[in-house]
């Protein structure tokens, strides 16, 4: 029996194409239209008003793409796709992964197809998105169900969503800041200041029951507490492009009252170099950064840790092997209540 394994993210458009960027953002804003208290807007006016954000907010993106000479997005999750390939096979395991984008090509449907193709059994969901939230992991999962509907594929299909609780990936990113650390002569404390800089999302989906909040907050806490941190800024990256409200406080604003000689900024919701990292922190926030006369320095992603992609082996292969996913730690997801979708954040029942 041979299981896919579908890699499941938001995506962005490789360069700065004018046509391709309005059009993935055009399919964010149609998706996220509910936010604006819009959801029950006819279709062709809901539509309109997409495109309309999209014009608004193309220009600045486009040259963002510009400025980081494209994003490396999809080759990083080509190269995670391989890795985790490469080692659930190793462990013994018939499997083949894929991987499916929100708003760019290759969208998820295009990896149901190809899954399709391959003739697999069976599919694991899995958002390369370490902190659960409803926009990004629920609605990656919402989107996988609705790509085999759309396609006419009856296949069993099981969906992982939190897991930034995994004690490995925890490491991976205790280790990553400390590696950085040492190679670059910092010790926190030391008029060196920790930020953690995470997505920020809508305040109406906390509002509507999410806790992506808590699920950053204490992430944070675990990782300085194990790098002996005195203390922590933690800001978001809020794309305020619309009339709505977004978590706070912004990290523009932390870094305008951190009080320190350096920053050290750990993107804490990225699993990829993208676009929110490559432009929004190392171009426009170190700028914010040197203009009050602040040393910055950017942790890097760890996309392609041999470590990290075993945690992400571990995740799936109580589903790949069939034992209980409950033996692993994995229990019934509560963000997302559809019967197979687990997650390392619900409480355990005894």
């Amino acid at each position: 029996m041979t299981t896919g394994i579908v890699l499941l993210n938001f995506g962005e458009p490789s360069d700065g194409q004018r046509d391709v960027v309005l059009d993935y953002l055009e399919r964010i804003f149609m998706a996220n239209m509910s936010i604006e208290g819009e959801s029950g807007m006819p279709e062709e006016a809901a539509r309109e008003r997409a495109r309309e954000l999209a014009k608004r907010r193309a220009p600045g993106l486009i040259e963002e793409y510009d400025e980081i000479g494209g994003s490396p997005l999809i080759d990083h999750a080509t190269t995670q796709a391989t890795m985790l390939a490469e080692e659930v096979t190793r462990r013994g395991y018939d499997v083949e992964a894929y991987y499916g984008m929100q708003y760019t090509e290759p969208f998820i449907t295009d990896a149901v197809e190809a899954a399709r193709e391959d003739g697999v059994d069976r599919l694991i969901g899995l958002p390369i998105y370490p902190l659960c939230g409803p926009s990004t992991t629920v609605q990656s999962l919402d989107e996988l169900d609705e790509a085999l509907e759309e396609v006419g594929w009856d296949v069993p299909v099981e969906g992982l969503t939190g897991w930034h609780k995994h004690p490995t990936y925890n490491r991976v990113r205790i280790d990553n800041v400390q590696g950085y650390l040492d190679d670059h002569d910092l010790t926190l404390g030391d008029g060196t200041r920790l930020v953690f800089s995470a997505h920020g999302t809508p305040q109406y989906y906390l509002d509507e029951g999410s806790r992506y909040e808590q699920y950053v907050e204490e992430f944070c806490d675990v990782v300085a507490t194990a790098l002996d941190a005195d203390g922590y800024e933690l800001g978001y990256q809020n794309h305020e492009n619309r009339d709505v409200e977004w978590t706070e406080p912004d990290v523009e604003e932390v870094i305008e009252t951190v009080e320190a000689d350096r920053v050290v900024v750990e993107p804490v919701s990225f699993m990829h170099e993208q676009s929110e990292t490559l432009s929004e922190l190392d171009i426009e926030l170190r700028k914010e950064a040197e203009e009050r006369g602040l040393e910055f320095h950017r942790i890097p992603v760890p996309y392609d840790d041999d470590r990290f992609v075993g945690a992400l082996a571990d995740l799936v292969e109580p589903f790949v092997a069939g034992y209980d996913p409950e033996y692993a730690g994995l229990h019934q997801c509560e963000c997302r209540d559809v019967p197979g979708t687990m997650c390392l954040n619900a409480p355990h029942e005894a």
